[in-house]
Order: structure tokens, then sequence, then C-alpha cells
């Protein structure tokens, strides 16, 4: 590129300039094996993670956008923790993620399941580049889940089930009427957020539940049990307009939808006053319910009120004590 140029010194001077020039642009993640004339690589990373940012408000759950938009500040916080911190779309990399992992794996200090759910986001984050043209393959394919301990959350005992409903019948039956429903529904709980009254048949007793609020995204019906329709005439639930949120503002039926985060909240507040640890959660009540539902009438009556897809993941909030024991093997005349 220099032989046009006659002067040596001049000759060297401008080649100085190039090397200076170039050493400026690798700096900031230029790289020569990208060919910025058809690749959108060279998009800022900080353009395309704003406009990811703004996607997000597209989403249907408020606890998927809050979840998503958390694990973006995250990754912001690592990219700001750098010397060297990537500039270009196309740097978002199997390196780059893998070392962000690492990083919340080993200096955060998280657990082997949020870890592995962080790198299913950075996942998804690969495949919203790679529709916007940013990038060709999904980088984090490459990487590995790593092993998860067992949950932290327990079922409940019978004992502990009688307890809570003692307690809940004189201190708060609509709460109650939740627990129940948690328990013998196995509704989770921002399904449980968005039901109104006039998702509850009494005739059919079942209890709708609409694919737009649905995790599977599907329509489901489940079946109600006795005990429920009972409690839920005892507190004059169908005394209320049928557009009335279940468990609104409060815990209040109204108009006024609640967050999910209100079981939650709640929950805490009567494991306090019942003196259980922390191991027992407001979602143990959906593990117990299918555990007893499993033991009594099958795994596969438990799977479809469960409303999963296979029994595999029935399996899942099985414990190994809890698994069901099926009848004709107590019974079976083989050869030995």
């Amino acid at each position: 590129m220099l032989d046009s140029i006659d002067k040596v010194g001049e000759r060297r001077r401008r080649a100085a300039e190039l090397i200076e020039s170039l050493m400026k642009l690798l700096r900031s993640g230029w790289s020569p094996w990208v060919n910025i004339d058809d690749n959108r690589g060279y998009t800022l990373l900080s353009d395309a993670l704003d406009k990811y940012e703004k996607s997000l408000d597209k989403l249907p759950k408020l606890k998927t956008r809050q979840s998503y938009g958390s694990r973006l500040n995250v990754l912001r916080e690592y990219i700001a923790s750098l010397v060297l911190p990537p500039r270009y779309v196309y740097q978002y990399n199997a390196s780059f993620v893998g070392d962000f992992l690492d990083w919340l794996y080993l200096d955060r200090d998280v657990t082997g399941r949020t870890r592995n759910n962080y790198r299913g986001w950075c996942s998804a984050l690969a495949t919203y580049f790679i529709e916007r043209e940013y990038m060709s393959s999904n980088p984090v394919e490459k990487i590995k889940k790593v092993s998860e301990t067992p949950k932290k959350r327990k079922p409940l005992s019978s004992a502990m089930l009688g307890q809570l409903r003692k307690y809940l019948s004189v201190k708060d039956p609509i709460f109650l009427l939740a627990c129940m429903m948690e328990y013998y529904t196995m509704i989770r709980p921002e399904e449980l957020s968005n039901l109104r009254i006039s998702d509850i048949s009494i005739k059919e007793q079942s209890v709708f539940v609409a694919a737009e609020f649905s995790k599977n995204k599907r329509d489901g019906k489940v079946g109600l049990n006795d005990d429920i329709i009972m409690l839920m005439l005892d507190i004059n639930l169908f005394s209320h307009p049928g557009d009335f949120y279940i468990f609104g503002d409060k815990l209040h039926q109204c108009t006024t939808k609640a967050s999910s985060e209100i079981f939650r909240r709640q929950w805490i507040k009567v494991r306090k006053a019942l003196h259980w640890s922390d191991e027992y959660q407001f979602y143990s009540l959906k593990d117990s319910g299918i555990r007893d539902l499993a033991n009594s009438q099958g795994i596969v009556i438990a799977r479809d009120q469960a409303r999963h897809t296979d029994v595999a993941t029935t399996n899942k909030y099985l414990q190994g004590r809890d698994m069901p024991v099926h009848v004709e093997t107590k019974h079976f005349k083989g050869a030995l």
C-alpha cells in the first residue's frame, strides 16, 4: 500500500500512522475477519441491547418482563466491569457468554440452577440477535449446563396441611381458598392471579384457565374438589359479579388485578405464624397436591390435573418416597 511513496522517511511515517489507526480499530473490537459490507455484526452491542429491552414490553407476562429485564441489567453490569468490554454484537460469542456465566457462578456464587437459567436466557438473547441478522449462529449451544442441586422447596406433610387448614379457617378464609386452589387444582400463582369468578363452573365443578395466562399457552380446564366448592359458597364468592378477580387487590374479590407476588407475601406471614422453615413455600402446596393425588388416584390423573404434557414432568415434582407404586406389581405372579 506504500509503494507509491518514494521517500523512505515519508513511507515510514505513513506506515506508523496506519499501524496506529489499525491498533485503535482492533482495541475497539474491529476484526479484519468480519465483513462489514454483508454482516450486521458491527451493530453496537449497546444499541442492540437497548432494542432488546424495548422488545420486552411486548411480552404478555409481567413476571417474565421483570425477570428478563433483571438479567439484562446483570449482563450490563458485567460488561461495565470489563477492562476491554465488547463493542459490537459479533463479539457476543461463546467465549464472552462463557466468561459471563463463569462470573456469575464463581464470582457471584449463584447456584447451578440460577447459572443454567442465565444460560437459557443468553441463548434466547442470541436467538433475538439471529432473527435480526446480527449473527448467523447461536454461540450458547457450545456451552454446557452445570449440575444442579436438588430444589430447596419441600412438600408439606399431612399433619402440616391439617395445621394450615385449621389456622386459616379462623384467621384468613380467603387465603385458605388460595392455598386449597394451589393444592387441589395445581394452578400456578401467575395463573391464579388472573382467574375471574366467571371462570368457575359450579355445574361442572371445574375451573377454566385461558391460554392467554397459561404457562403452556393452551386453554385448560381442571376439576374443583368438593371442599373448594363448599369454601367458595361459605365465603359468598358467587355473590360478586363474574368479571371480578377471585384474588384481586389485597386478596379481595374486585376488578383490580393483583400481582402473583401477593400469594408469596401472604404465605411468608402464615409460615412465620406457624413456625415453619423457609423450605416450605407457597408452591410447596402444588408439590404436596401432586404427591397426594398421584398416590391416591394414579400419576396419570395427577399429570392431567397439573396440565403437564407428559408423566416425566409430573415425576419431577415427586421425591423418591412420594412416587406411587402400581398395585399390579404387588400381585404379579412371576416365574421365580
